[in-house]
């Protein structure tokens, strides 16, 4: 059953932010003198539950090093955590002006999978995402896309229903996962066609927020 809103809930990276800096697994392969594939084997099969809240940022990259048989010290820690953030960190301006644009017409949300102290960073580096109507971090809430409990906590957060939400993400999967909770979904590809998905989803660009 819709409220008869319209709720656009957007994924983070790859969609108003950009994905990792290329060249940086690389570049903390180097400082860990390991090899590059070796490290981002490891820097991807080790990350759900840090992703998810369940892992701290020490607990992640001790796993890290230890799937990598390296020694663990907290300043090599502390180095590759800072790096990571920092790799995370870049936004697409025209892509964070139109998602606020669309407050005029809709309300707007963030679903995004990022660690806890990621989250941190970002929201101290990126004031806009306080003027979100919902923002949901998957570190913060405990539960990551495509799993069905981080959809449903946007939907109780913000006292909705599914139909209410049109989910935004570039990953298909993800996608999947939100309709499969009930909602509309976009695989997003680039701002035009994002544009012209929402004038059609949306009652009227004209309609007035509720």
């Amino acid at each position: 059953m819709s409220t008869d809103r319209s709720i656009v809930l957007f994924d983070l990276f790859g969609v108003i932010a950009r994905h990792q800096r290329p060249g940086t697994l690389g570049k903390m392969a180097a400082r860990c003198h390991t090899p590059a594939d070796a490290f981002t084997t490891a820097y991807w099969a080790c990350r759900p539950p840090y992703d998810a809240g369940r892992q701290s940022a020490p607990e992640y990259w001790t796993a890290v090093l230890r799937r990598l048989s390296l020694s663990v010290d907290a300043d090599t820690i502390e180095e590759l955590r800072l790096t990571d953030i920092d790799s995370w960190s870049r936004i697409d301006d025209p892509m964070v002006a139109y998602a606020q644009s669309l407050r005029d017409v809709a309300e707007v949300a963030l679903l995004s999978n990022i660690p806890s102290d990621h989250a941190d960073a970002f929201l101290a580096a990126q004031p806009w995402l306080h003027n979100l109507d919902h923002v949901a971090f998957s570190g913060k809430i405990k539960a990551a896309k495509p799993a069905s409990a981080a959809f449903h906590h946007c939907v109780v957060a913000m006292r909705a229903a599914p139909t209410d939400f049109l989910f935004v993400d570039d990953r298909e999967e993800n996608v999947r996962a939100a309709q499969a909770m009930g909602m509309n979904g976009h695989v997003f590809t680039d701002r035009d066609e994002l544009a012209a998905v929402i004038d059609t989803w949306l009652p009227t660009r004209g309609l007035t927020r509720k």
